[in-house]
């Protein structure tokens, strides 16, 4: 079935079901059992991948969302290369929320996308997607023409047999194909013969983007729908003492104002009016139980808990003892701030109740997660509730809740008035920066100790912050012997060559609502190793790209990003007057990465990046453009979390509402950046995250030899406080 969702936009639609592209061949890959099954009469079979139609349409589904970063061009590469597809047919949709069949091999049974895993935990699952296809369409044609299989070529949705000059397109043989048994294994290309993937592909996205037909989730207008917004309390924990819905009543618009776990919710005819009768509202708020510690006295409390052992997360030799009998000790105190997500698209869901079920539109992340906790609200199963992935204008892990805050709250307010008009459920700026979910605030001491001649020969690093995962379903998973890994991804792996070294967390209780923010651990991680080990390395008088190299020597991944990077940024070359260069190298998602930032010192005094040479080691570079795009990406974001961002909080009230007081990034300040690609023929790793880590501490390093200051607390511009 086929159905249309108004917009204000009349040329954008969304299309429920899958049935548009007419009857044909589809395959689902099943990897719990090792086979697929294929069917006719336009419906999915189970785990299915991809849809060829007799229009010759090859429609890969993804189970990955789409928002911003090119998952749907990476993942339909991956299919399209196996299936010798024509990329000019090639179509992306999103799957349904059904993690028997789309969840993500790396999380488990649970469907979502996140850690940079949609092209790693996909890779051979929809090769083999991609290759049965192939193969059954191969078989078909065989039949078709008496002719043996292995005599058939397949190359841009056409088979061929050159002896009898036969030829057919995809479309003109799915149907016989679909009534075919799936092989039982199939044979996988060799990289040689790849024709799809390492190219630049035009991005499946672009198009629908470019002519306005992309549909997000503000974009979606229902019949009768309502608009909702919630008042959130002015300090995290506090909650709804009693409330005056009289005032908010009388903006016109306004139709419901009803109290929810979240708050307050106004329902409207509009956004407007809702906003309006939000700011009407009168409400008695109850902060017995909230937080009220500043940040100020949150990085004073965290930093005597940094000069106490913590719970060990590492241990490799007697680092006391070394750095005790160490010819010099050195130490650092590094702090960092909360952070928000800031996606240019704000946070928003809708929600219908129906007597069949609950149906949702939603830029979900983890599809699994929101279509749990919208059936624990609604008081439905799972099964009954129907979650369409939209896309969706960035996330940077904030639409990855593990308690589905956002599906949770729209859900809540569509039972509160009885389910009897759909809602949609908008989170505006202020919202959104206000209203928590951060990276958490961090503080790191590390020491080290050097030998006469130079070597560092213990490393001490103690983290001191709070807990993402406490309390939630990955904690059984991710949290082993009270240490949390996303607090200490990039210090516990640290891959130099030290013979001792120590890593330590403190996890810290505190009200403050906290998430992972884009590459998680190594935002803080991979600042406070690589701006220490340039201390130790101008302490030992050595230059920095040669004391990695030397750490490096049993890490061949990172020292090759390492060289690349510093190779083609002209690392030892002279520079003009007022301008320097650091360098840092870190891995993060089982990806490599090393830049060099090339540094002046702008007006006020801050460091203004000028350029950005970064070498990046992801496998089999499925897409070299998104490769590249994604570390831009990422050091543009990074940067702006360095030289900018931050959230600060004074008497637990929040300071921050919008982009100008959260400043990210602006255009001015992006720097010129080139970006290599190390060839490989490992399994490739994601790079949406990856190009974070290491822009903040390149900079840091080169900015230091030009004003003669270490930066110890982010961000830059409190450097002119």
């Amino acid at each position: 079935m086929l159905t249309r969702i108004t917009t204000r936009l009349t040329r954008r639609r969304f299309l429920q079901g899958s049935a548009a592209a007419g009857v044909g061949l589809l395959i689902g890959f099943d990897l719990r059992v090792g086979r697929a099954a294929a069917q006719t009469g336009g419906m999915f079979a189970p785990n299915a991948f991809v849809r060829i139609a007799p229009d010759n349409t090859v429609t890969i589904i993804s189970k990955h969302i789409e928002f911003g970063q090119g998952t749907y061009t990476g993942l339909a590469t991956i299919l399209a290369e196996e299936l010798d597809a024509d990329w000019s047919q090639v179509r992306v949709e999103s799957a349904p929320a059904d993690a028997a069949r789309y969840n993500n091999l790396l999380f488990g049974a649970v469907q979502g996308t996140g850690g940079s895993s949609s092209v790693a935990n996909s890779w051979e699952q929809l090769r083999k997607a991609g290759a049965m296809a192939r193969a059954m369409l191969v078989a078909a044609a065989a039949r078709e023409w008496g002719v043996p299989a292995a005599e058939i070529t397949v190359e841009r949705g056409v088979l061929s047999h050159a002896r009898t000059g036969r030829r057919a397109t995809f479309g003109e043989l799915a149907v016989k194909a679909a009534t075919l048994p799936p092989p039982a294994d199939v044979k996988l290309k060799d990289a040689k013969d790849f024709a799809l993937i390492g190219r630049r592909l035009p991005r499946l996205d672009s198009k629908a983007k470019t002519d306005v037909s992309a549909v997000f989730t503000m974009d979606v207008y229902l019949p009768d729908m309502l608009t909702a917004v919630i008042a959130r309390p002015p300090r995290f924990g506090a909650k709804v003492r009693s409330f005056d819905p009289s005032a908010a009543l009388q903006v016109k618009g306004v139709t419901n104002v009803v109290q929810v776990p979240a708050g307050v919710a106004v329902l409207a005819r509009n956004f407007w009016a809702a906003r309006k009768g939000r700011e009407a509202l009168k409400i008695d708020w109850d902060e017995s139980g909230a937080e009220r510690r500043g940040s100020e006295e949150l990085f004073a409390a965290y930093r005597v808990l940094a000069r106490q052992p913590g719970a060990r997360a590492r241990w490799d030799g007697d680092p006391n003892a070394a750095i005790a009998g160490a010819a010099q000790v050195f130490e650092a105190v590094y702090e960092f701030p909360y952070l928000a997500h800031a996606p240019m698209e704000p946070l928003d869901c809708v929600v219908r109740l129906t007597p069949e079920g609950c149906v949702v539109w939603a830029g979900s992340q983890l599809q699994t997660v929101d279509q749990a906790v919208v059936a624990a609200v609604v008081g439905l199963p799972p099964e009954k509730v129907q979650v369409h992935t939209l896309l969706a204008g960035g996330s940077f892990g904030r639409r990855a809740a593990p308690n589905g805050d956002v599906a949770g709250e729209a859900a809540s307010i569509a039972k509160a008035i009885g389910g009897r008009q759909p809602v949609k459920l908008v989170w505006t700026r202020e919202d959104d920066i206000t209203g928590g979910r951060y990276r958490p605030l961090y503080v790191h001491r590390l020491r080290a100790g050097l030998d006469p001649a130079g070597r560092i020969v213990g490393w001490e690093h103690r983290i001191v912050g709070q807990s993402i995962l406490k309390g939630t379903a990955f904690e059984p998973m991710m949290v082993k012997d009270g240490i949390d890994g996303t607090s200490v991804e990039g210090a516990s792996n640290l891959p130099y060559d030290i013979p001792s070294i120590s890593v330590e967390l403190h996890t810290t209780e505190v009200g403050v609502p906290v998430l992972w923010w884009r590459s998680v651990g190594s935002t803080h991680t991979a600042f406070s190793t690589e701006t220490f080990l340039d201390e130790l390395a101008q302490a030992a008088g050595r230059d920095p790209v040669d004391l990695r190299r030397t750490l490096l020597k049993n890490h061949p991944r990172h020292l090759g990003v390492l060289e690349l990077a510093a190779q083609k940024a002209g690392w030892g070359r002279p520079l003009p007057p007022g301008r320097a260069r650091g360098v840092a190298v870190h891995e993060s998602f089982n990806t490599f990465v090393a830049q060099v930032a090339e540094v002046s010192v702008g007006p006020q005094g801050l460091p203004k990046v000028e350029r950005v040479v970064c070498a990046v080691d992801c496998g089999i570079a499925i897409n070299p453009d998104v490769i590249r795009a994604q570390m831009e990406g990422g050091i543009g974001y990074g940067l702006g979390g360095a030289l900018w961002s931050e959230i600060t909080l004074v008497q637990g009230r929040v300071q921050q509402a919008n982009f100008d007081t959260y400043r990210p990034l602006r255009i001015e300040d992006m720097p010129e950046v080139e970006v290599h690609i190390v060839p490989s023929q490992a399994a490739p790793t994601g790079v949406g995250e990856p190009g974070v880590p290491p822009i903040a501490p390149a900079v840091a390093n080169a900015l230091f030899h030009l004003i003669g200051r270490r930066v110890r607390r982010l961000p830059f511009a409190r450097l002119t406080a």
